[in-house]
C-alpha cells in the first residue's frame, strides 16, 4: 500500500535534510551500553552536524532529552516515553500526536520542516534552550520524601512496639499462659502478615499518592467501598492516637504515685496528662513532617536500648526487693507454671484478651498511610511492612516468654514477706519454692505485684528502670504520634476527592508537604474525646473492631481485583494468593464478632450506612475500580450465555433503538421511550451524521452526549454512525446496534413534522426507512407531538428554558453540520431541559386505539408506562372497530382477551361508526396537503405519466389516489373519531398502517399526519413485526 503525496509535498521532503540520524556508512548508528530492565538506547548522530563536533553543550544536552527524541517513521512521531502515561497530580502530562495530526500534514510540519531545512532548530514545547534548563536548576526544593527504612519500616515498628507491648504484654501473659500468648500473637500476626502481602500487591500494581489505606481501597474496590472505609480507618486512626496517649498517661500517673504525688485522683490524672501530651504531639506534627521523621528516629533509638536493656535485666541475679515483686530471673518451675492460662476477672477470656492486644499489631499500615511522602511507595511499602512485621513478631514472641520464665503471677512486693520471717505461716504456691511466702495475698486476691497484678512488670525486670520508662515513652509517644499524623492524610486525601458533603474544608494542604492542618485540628479533637474516657481497657476493643474491618476490606479489595482477571492487574509484587487474601477477610471478619459483637455491628451499620449514601449519589468519579471490572465480566459472561438461550414471548421486551440525533435536541423523545426502558429493557439512542465530513463525532463530543444522558437519569446507550443519508444510516444502525441477544427490536423514531416543504428524496428516503425497518423484522414506533420534538430553535434563542411541549418546528433529519456534530455547551449540560414526561400525567387516560392486530405491542407499551410512578394513576382504554349490530359481543370478547393477558384495562369502547364518510371539510384540507406532490392525468399524456411516476416515485397519480381513496378517507375519518374520545387523554396510542408498495411515499406520509392531526397531546403511532409479543400461557 503506498501514500499519495502531492507535488509540493514531494519537493518538501526531498529538500529536508535527515534530521537526527544518517543512513550513509561513514556515520554508522552509535549504541548506548545496554541499560537493565530495558532495550539499549540507540542515537543517531546528526546529518547536518559536523562530526565531533563539542562546543555546543546545550544543543548536546537537548539531543539527550526524550522530548526532542522522534521516530524512524516520521519526525512528527513520538518514541515512547514515561510523560506520556504520567498522571501525577501537579504535573502536565504530555501528549503525543494524535492520529489526526500523525494523518494529515499541517502547517506546523511545513513551517518546523523549513526551520530543518535551513538549520535551525524550531522552538518546542518542552522548553529545550539552555535558558530553560537554567530556569529548571534554580526550581525551588520540592517536599520531603523518605526511604523504605525510615519511611516505612522504623514507622511500622514504632507503632506495633507500642503501650500494649510494655503495659500489657505481660499481664495478658498472666491471664492466657505463655502458650495461648503465642497463640494470640500467631493470630494476630497471621491477619497482618496477610494484609500485608494484599497491601504489597495493590501497592505495587502503580503508582500510589497520598492517602494509604483509603486510597488503595477506594481506588480499587472504587468509591462506595473506599469512602466508608476511608472515613472509618482515619477514626481508628485518632483512637489509636487516644490510646497510645492513654498507655502514657498512665505511666506518668503510675510514676506519681511511687512517690505519693497525685494531681486530682488516679482517672482524672489520667486525663489530664492524656490531654496535655497530645496537645504537644499536635503541635509536633504541625511543624511538618521532616521534624516528626527526625522525633521518630529518636523515638526508635530510646525503644532499641530500652529493649537490650529488659533482656540484660532478666539474666542480672535478682535482688531482694524484685524478688519480693515476683521476678526470680530464668527458672524452669516458673516458665512450667506460666505456660498455661489462669483467667482471672471480667476480662478473662481468650477473646477478650486478643480484642486488647489486637492494637497492637495494628501499626503495619503506618507506611502506607503516609504514602505520598515515600520516595519510592512501590518498592518502600513491602520491604518495609514485612520486615518490620518479621521484626516485631520476634520480640513480642521473645519478651512475653522471657517474662514468663521470670515472674510469677501474685507477689506482694513486700520484703518481710520471705520464709524465714513467715516460718510459723502455712506456704503454698510457686513462691515458696524459691524462699516467699506469697500465700496470704493470693488466698485474698490482694497481691499487687507479679505478672497478674503489675502493669509495670517489664519496667521492674529490667537491668536500670529509668530506661524502661524512657522506652515506655518513646514507644506510646512515637505510636501516638504516628497515628496522629496517619489519621489527617487518609482524611485529607478522601476530603479532596470529594464524595461526601461538607468535608471539603478540611482538605486544604499548607506548605511544601501540603499539611493537611485543618485534619490535624479534627483530629485532635476526636482523640481529645477518647482520651477523657481515660481507660485503656476500654478503649482498645473499639480499636481493633475499626482496624479488623479495615483489613478485611483490604483483603477483599485484593481477592476482587485478582478474580476480575484485569488486563490491568499486574502488581510488581508477586508473592500473594489471592485465597489468602479471602482468607485474610473472612478471619478479619470472624474476629470482628468474636471479640466484641455490638462494636462489630457498629462498624458495619456505619459502613452500610456509609455505602448507601454513596450507592445513591453515584460519585462522578472514575478510577478504574475492580467492580467495575467484574461489571464487565459478569455482562460479558451473562451475554454470551444470553446467546445460547432461544427467545420465549413470556420474556419479550421492546428492545429500542430511538433515532435521537444528538439527544439533546430530541430530550422529549429520549424521555418518553425511557420512561418505559428504563431497569426493564435496552435503549439505544442513535445519531445519524449526514455531513460532509467523514470524521464523525470527535470523543469529547460523544463523551459530553452520554454524560447529558446520565445526568438526565436516562438509561441508554449512545451510538453515533456516518452515512450518506437517513435510510442508509438507519439500516447500519440496525445491523451492527446490540450485542447477542441484545440487540434491539423495535425502532422509534419522531414524526417529521416538514414533510410538506422538505426534498422530497428527503421524504422518500423516511418512508424507506420505515419500509427497511419492516424488513428487518424490527416494530416501528412514531412519536408526534403538536409543537415537533426538535428544540434545536428553542435552545439557539433560549427563549424556552424549561420545554413543556411549547414552541419548534420539526426540522428534518438532514441539518447542517454543526447541529449533527453534537456539540453541547456546558451550560446545556447543567441546565437540564424538562418534558411533559417527566411531569407525574395524574388521572388522565391512555387511549389504545387497537386498529390493526400486530402480535401485541401496541397493548404491552401502555402496559409499561403505567408500571411507571408518573403514570401509574392514568387509566388505560382500548379502542376497537366494530358493527353496531355485534357491538356487546366484540366488547365482551375483547375483555375476555385482555383479561387472559393479566392487562390492567379501565374500558373497552367498540367503535361502530368508523365507516362513514369523513366530513368533507377535513378530506378537503387531507387533499389540500397532498396537492403539491400530485400528477394529474389531464396535464400530461399516459407515457408521460409513467416516466415521471419512475423518475419521481412520491409524486401521487389520480389513478393511485382513486384506488387508495376508501384508505385515505377512512385515516380521516379515524382522525375525527380519535380527536371526539381523546380530548383530555394523556396519550393516544394509534395503529401503525403498514406501507404498502402501490402506495406513493407523499400518500402515506399524508396517512400519518391524518391519523394524529390536531391532538394536543402525544401520539404514539405503533406497530409490531406482526409476532407475538404477549401470551397467555405458561410455557
Amino acid at each position: 500500500m503506498g501514500q499519495r503525496l502531492s507535488k509540493r509535498n514531494q519537493s518538501l521532503e526531498e529538500g529536508l535534510p535527515q534530521g537526527r540520524f544518517s543512513a550513509s556508512e561513514e556515520a554508522p548508528p552509535q549504541y548506548s551500553a545496554y541499560q537493565q530492565g530495558g532495550l539499549p538506547d540507540v542515537r543517531f548522530p546528526r546529518a547536518d552536524a559536523p562530526m565531533g563536533h563539542a562546543s555546543n553543550e546545550c544543543e548536546r544536552r537537548d539531543s539527550k532529552q526524550e522530548g526532542v527524541r522522534v521516530s524512524i517513521y516520521r519526525t512528527l512521531d513520538a518514541v515512547p516515553h514515561l510523560e506520556y502515561y504520567d498522571n501525577a497530580a501537579g504535573r502536565t502530562r504530555r501528549s503525543r500526536p494524535s492520529l489526526e495530526v500523525l494523518r494529515k500534514a499541517s502547517d506546523d510540519v511545513v513551517r518546523n520542516a523549513e526551520h530543518a531545512a535551513n538549520g535551525s532548530r524550531p522552538e518546542t514545547s518542552e522548553g529545550s534552550t539552555c535558558k530553560d534548563e537554567g530556569a529548571k536548576k534554580k526550581k525551588a526544593a520540592g517536599p520531603v520524601r523518605f526511604g523504605w527504612v525510615t519511611g516505612v519500616m522504623i514507622r511500622c515498628m514504632l507503632n506495633i512496639w507500642g503501650v500494649i507491648l510494655f503495659l500489657r504484654l505481660p499481664w495478658i501473659t498472666s491471664q492466657a499462659g505463655i502458650l495461648l500468648t503465642w497463640l494470640i500473637i500467631c493470630i494476630s500476626v497471621t491477619v497482618t502478615s496477610v494484609t500485608a502481602l494484599s497491601v504489597s500487591a495493590i501497592a505495587t500494581n502503580g503508582r500510589v499518592s497520598s492517602g494509604g489505606t483509603y486510597f488503595m481501597i477506594s481506588r480499587t474496590l472504587g468509591p462506595e467501598l473506599g469512602g466508608p472505609i476511608g472515613l472509618v480507618f482515619a477514626f481508628a486512626n485518632a483512637l489509636a492516637s487516644a490510646l497510645n496517649t492513654v498507655g502514657f498517661a498512665e505511666t506518668i500517673r503510675d510514676l506519681l504515685l511511687e512517690y505519693n504525688l497525685y494531681i486530682v485522683d488516679p482517672l482524672n490524672d489520667v486525663r489530664i496528662i492524656g490531654v496535655i501530651t497530645i496537645t504537644v504531639l499536635l503541635l509536633i506534627s504541625l511543624a511538618g513532617m521532616e521534624w516528626e521523621s527526625k522525633a521518630q528516629i529518636l523515638f526508635f533509638i530510646v525503644l532499641l536500648v530500652s529493649f537490650i536493656n529488659y533482656f540484660v535485666g532478666t539474666v542480672m541475679p535478682p535482688t531482694q526487693e524484685k524478688q519480693s515483686t515476683g521476678f526470680f530471673s530464668y527458672r524452669s518451675e516458673i516458665l512450667l507454671n506460666n505456660l498455661f492460662p489462669d483467667w482471672r476477672g471480667p476480662e478473662g477470656g481468650f477473646f477478650q484478651l486478643f480484642a486488647i492486644f489486637f492494637p497492637s499489631a495494628t501499626g503495619i499500615l503506618s507506611g502506607v498511610n503516609i504514602c505520598g511522602d515515600l520516595k519510592e511507595p512501590e518498592t518502600a511499602i513491602p520491604k518495609g511492612t514485612l520486615m518490620a512485621i518479621f521484626y516485631t513478631t520476634l520480640s513480642y514472641l521473645l519478651i512475653s516468654a522471657t517474662v514468663g520464665a521470670c515472674v510469677v503471677r501474685d507477689a506482694t512486693g513486700n520484703i518481710n514477706d520471705t520464709l524465714l520471717s513467715n516460718s510459723s505461716e502455712l506456704c503454698e504456691g510457686l513462691g515458696c519454692s524459691f524462699g516467699w511466702n506469697f500465700t496470704r495475698c493470693e488466698d485474698k486476691g490482694s497481691c499487687s505485684f507479679g505478672l497478674a497484678n503489675n502493669y509495670q512488670v517489664i519496667n521492674m525486670v529490667s537491668g536500670f528502670g529509668p530506661l524502661i520508662y524512657a522506652g515506655i515513652f518513646a514507644a506510646t509517644l512515637s505510636s501516638a504520634l504516628g497515628f496522629m499524623v496517619s489519621a489527617p492524610k487518609i482524611f485529607q486525601c478522601l476530603c479532596r476527592d470529594n464524595i461526601y458533603p461538607y468535608i471539603g474544608f478540611f482538605g486544604k494542604g499548607y506548605g511544601k508537604n501540603s499539611e493537611p492542618l485543618r485534619a490535624y485540628i479534627l483530629a485532635y479533637l476526636i482523640a481529645v474525646c477518647f482520651i477523657l474516657i481515660g481507660q485503656l481497657n476500654v478503649i482498645a476493643p473499639l480499636i481493633s473492631n475499626f482496624f479488623l474491618c479495615s483489613y478485611a476490606l483490604i483483603n477483599f479489595s485484593c481477592f476482587h481485583v485478582s478474580i476480575t482477571n484485569s488486563p490491568g492487574w499486574r502488581p510488581a509484587f508477586k508473592y500473594y494468593s489471592r485465597w489468602t487474601s479471602l482468607f485474610g477477610a473472612i478471619i478479619s471478619v470472624v474476629l470482628m464478632f468474636l471479640l466484641t459483637w455490638w462494636a462489630a455491628l457498629i462498624s458495619f451499620g456505619l459502613i452500610i450506612f456509609l455505602f448507601g449514601y454513596l450507592a445513591y449519589k453515584k460519585p462522578q468519579v472514575n478510577w478504574g475500580s475492580s467492580v467495575q471490572a467484574s461489571t464487565y465480566n459478569m455482562a460479558l459472561s451473562y451475554s454470551v450465555s444470553l446467546s445460547g438461550v432461544e427467545d420465549h414471548i413470556k420474556n419479550f421486551r421492546p428492545q429500542c433503538l430511538v433515532l435521537t440525533g444528538p439527544p439533546h435536541l430530541r430530550p422529549a423523545l429520549v424521555d418518553f421511550v425511557s420512561s418505559f426502558t428504563k431497569n426493564i429493557s435496552l435503549m439505544i439512542c442513535g445519531n445519524i451524521l449526514m455531513s460532509d465530513d467523514k470524521s464523525g463525532l470527535s470523543q469529547r463530543t460523544t463523551a459530553s452526549l452520554v454524560k447529558w444522558l446520565n445526568q438526565r437519569k436516562v438509561r441508554s446507550f449512545f451510538a453515533p454512525i456516518s452515512a450518506k443519508g437517513l435510510r442508509e444510516g438507519t439500516c447500519n444502525l440496525m445491523q451492527a446496534s446490540g450485542l447477542g441477544k441484545l440487540k434491539p427490536n423495535t425502532l422509534f423514531m419522531g414524526f417529521k413534522m416538514n414533510w410538506q416543504q422538505c426534498s422530497p428524496h428527503m421524504l422518500e428516503d423516511y418512508i424507506n426507512t420505515i419500509n427497511d425497518t419492516f424488513d428487518s423484522n424490527y416494530g416501528v414506533c412514531i412519536l408526534r407531538m403538536m409543537d415537533g420534538l426538535d428544540i434545536t430553535e428553542e435552545m439557539l434563542s433560549e427563549d424556552n428554558p424549561a420545554f413543556e411541549a411549547d414552541e419548534g418546528t420539526e426540522a428534518d433529519h438532514s441539518n447542517d453540520s454543526d447541529r449533527d456534530s453534537g456539540h453541547i455547551s456546558e451550560k446545556t449540560q447543567s441546565d437540564q431541559i424538562k418534558t411533559i414526561f417527566q411531569n407525574k400525567q395524574g388521572k388522565k387516560t391512555i387511549d389504545v386505539y387497537w386498529i390493526s392486530d400486530d402480535g401485541g405491542l401496541t397493548l404491552l407499551v401502555p402496559y409499561l408506562l403505567t408500571r411507571r410512578k408518573r403514570w401509574n394513576r392514568c387509566k388505560v382504554r382500548v379502542f376497537i372497530v366494530g358493527e353496531q349490530q355485534t357491538m356487546e359481543k366484540d366488547r365482551q370478547e375483547m375483555v375476555s382477551l385482555l383479561q387472559r393477558f393479566r392487562l390492567d384495562v379501565h374500558e373497552v369502547i367498540v367503535m361502530t361508526d368508523s365507516d362513514r364518510p369523513p366530513i368533507s371539510k377535513n378530506m378537503k384540507r387531507f387533499e389540500e396537503n397532498i396537492a403539491p406532490f400530485r400528477l394529474r392525468d389531464e396535464d400530461h399524456e399516459q407515457g408521460t405519466i409513467h416516466e415521471l411516476k419512475r423518475l419521481s416515485p412520491w409524486k401521487v397519480s389520480d389513478k393511485d389516489l382513486d384506488a387508495l381513496r376508501l384508505k385515505s378517507e377512512r385515516k380521516v375519518r379515524l382522525n375525527e373519531i380519535i380527536r371526539r374520545n381523546s380530548k383530555h387523554a394523556g396519550l393516544v396510542i394509534v395503529s401503525l398502517p403498514v406501507p404498502q408498495s402501490d402506495c406513493p411515499s407523499s400518500l402515506y406520509m399524508a396517512w400519518l399526519d391524518a391519523l394524529t392531526r390536531g391532538l394536543y397531546c402525544p401520539a404514539l403511532l405503533i406497530r409490531g413485526n406482526q409476532q407475538n409479543v404477549l401470551t397467555f400461557y405458561c410455557q
